[in-house]
């Protein structure tokens, strides 16, 4: 019996290949390719679109890794023929016993035992690194999600997802839990005019002190440290339920690091803050990311209130400007699609006022070793 052969995949300077060929390879690139194809087939069987799937240029940069989360990707194959793959990520600067893990079986080879040895693999990987906690992910759509039967409640956080789900056997019965699970919800484009003349005049009425500013690509270097501040807390602020994630470090040198990455993957970002004007200081952001080669879904990234501005309604003042702002700039965009904790009642409840309707369920899982 030909034995399974797991290799790393090497990351091409381009997405079309470029790398020296491996030996036996006729191009050094091509386990990056045919990861990337399984990617985009799994992504269309199971949502009908690439709108969640990253995009080549995309999936290169965040598997080049960085100095901040070392990143690596296996190709597995039998005789030949791509399995599968998995992966590991690595956190250098804070949370340096976590490892995320994640792993795809294509379709032919799924319910022979493959994915089991995958994340076997994978987690070797993270335990040889020192790793004592590891971190999971699967979204599952909608219609799934809401079929009659039981459902595995989530540990820590609010919510549940179906027992009998293939991604929540899988992860249940290799000693992963459930802390938390996510709502995705998707908001049709365009938002009617008068929807949004009507919750900003509503929304304004508390936030007197406030001024909206907003950016594409670059924050104004006159902001960048305080913007760096607040991106700080978006790891501390929003639910994390039992997951073991501590503070992110940021500063500017991280916020500008992350702008490059962007533009290298051909993605456009766009971000709407909002500045106390007594003080001056940045109290809220959020930000939407749009990618040319998807150009009809807009992905909703973080939205962070800081805890002492609460209560003026900041949330919705500046998702609103940055979906004003959005519609002009990317005129193509049917949707905008974005993910809460179940607990976050608050942020869902904004998102609800806009329009967002549910799209679909994640779970968020966590094994810890030893």
């Amino acid at each position: 019996m030909t034995a399974l052969a797991i290799t790393a995949v090497q990351i091409p300077p381009t997405p079309d290949g470029g790398t020296p060929a491996a030996e036996g390879s006729p191009d050094g690139a091509a386990d990056f390719r045919a990861c990337q194809a399984l990617r985009e087939a799994h992504e269309q069987e199971k949502w009908g679109n690439l709108d969640r799937c990253l995009t080549p240029a995309e999936a290169m940069e965040f598997w080049r890794g960085n100095e901040y989360e070392e990143r690596h990707l296996f190709a597995a194959r039998l005789g030949g023929e791509l399995v599968g793959l998995c992966s590991v990520t690595l956190p250098l600067r804070e949370n340096t016993a976590s490892a995320g893990i994640d792993v795809l079986v294509a379709p032919a080879y799924r319910r022979c035992g493959w994915g089991r040895r995958l994340l076997e693999y994978a987690e070797s990987v993270a335990a040889t690194r020192g790793r004592t906690s590891l971190d999971a992910y699967c979204e599952i759509p909608l219609g799934l999600a809401e079929r009659p039967g039981t459902l595995l409640p989530a540990k820590s956080g609010a919510g549940g997802l179906p027992r009998d789900e293939a991604s929540t056997a899988f992860a249940a019965d290799a000693g992963y839990e459930l802390e938390q699970v996510e709502r995705s919800s998707r908001l049709s484009l365009p938002v009617p005019a008068e929807r949004l003349e009507m919750l900003e005049t509503e929304a304004s009425a508390h936030a007197l002190d406030y001024k909206v500013l907003t950016w594409t690509e670059s924050c104004p270097e006159e902001f960048v440290v305080e913007y760096s501040a607040l991106k700080a807390r978006m790891s501390t602020d929003v639910p994390t339920a039992g997951l073991d994630w501590g503070p992110e470090d940021w500063d500017a040198a991280r916020v500008r690091e992350e702008e490059e990455t962007l533009v290298r993957s051909g993605v456009q970002a766009l971000v709407a803050a909002a500045m106390h004007s007594t003080s001056g200081r940045l109290a809220a952001y959020t930000v939407l990311n749009w990618r040319p080669e998807v150009p009809a879904t807009i992905i909703q990234q973080d939205t962070l209130v800081s805890a002492e501005h609460r209560g003026h309604r900041l949330g919705m003042l500046v998702k609103l400007a940055n979906l004003r702002l959005a519609q002009q700039l990317w005129p193509a965009a049917r949707s905008v699609l974005t993910w809460n904790a179940s607990e976050n009642q608050h942020m869902l409840a904004i998102n609800i006022s806009l329009g967002f309707k549910p799209a679909g369920y994640e779970g968020e899982w966590q094994k810890r070793l030893g």
